[in-house]
């Protein structure tokens, strides 16, 4: 018996150190060389080398010069400590209600008043962390955007086409926009926003 459990006992530490130390010091090894943007968890800087953020974490946005997210019911919204969706159905009033809210507010910013919201922008995803938007979500705001900057639509709009990302591998996932490394790319080429719409230039 005593045999047995010596054995059983260089099978635990050998496991454990395999599994527990070698595995993961590997992994984390490989992650770190070939992957090491991604493994240090995508992190995004401004031009001045900051950390502003995650390519995989959304943010909020409420400045009208600058591209808004999708609304986000984790936490108090964008809390990456508590991701998750709000659970409402489709006959819940209480989303109806805060649907409505927000296609008003986004309607009184003036993007375009009279067209239809995209349903992105009213409705948040099952993370409320998604990072990006729909390449139509994003143009649709482009005119707000402008004329917040005081820029052309024309300059907005190929800011958007630029930061497009198309599908994985040619066929997986559907053409994106991330949000902030669009806003990014706004002060980048146009500066800080203004604290009032400027005339466009």
């Amino acid at each position: 018996m005593w045999q047995t459990s010596l054995i059983a006992l260089r099978l635990t530490v050998v496991t454990l150190v395999l599994t527990g130390v070698v595995y993961p010091a590997l992994v984390t090894g490989l992650a770190q060389v070939l992957f090491s943007a991604e493994a240090n968890g995508s992190l995004i800087t401004d031009g001045h080398g900051r950390v502003v953020g995650s390519a995989l974490i959304g943010q909020r946005f409420s400045h009208p010069a600058y591209f808004w997210p999708r609304p986000s019911a984790a936490g108090d919204g964008y809390d990456a400590t508590a991701s998750g969706g709000s659970n409402l159905g489709p006959t819940s009033q209480a989303l109806r209600q805060r649907i409505a809210t927000d296609v008003a507010r986004l309607r009184a910013a003036g993007t375009d008043p009279s067209g239809p919201v995209p349903i992105e922008l009213v409705t948040a995803s099952a993370s409320g962390l998604d990072p990006h938007l729909s390449p139509a979500a994003a143009l649709w705001q482009v005119p707000r955007v402008a004329r917040s900057r005081g820029v052309a639509v024309e300059r907005v709009l190929g800011a958007v086409q630029r930061q497009i990302d198309g599908r994985d591998l040619g066929l997986l996932g559907e053409p994106r926009v991330n949000v902030l490394r669009l806003n990014l790319m706004l002060d980048t080429l146009f500066g800080p926003p203004p604290s009032r719409p400027a005339a466009a230039r």
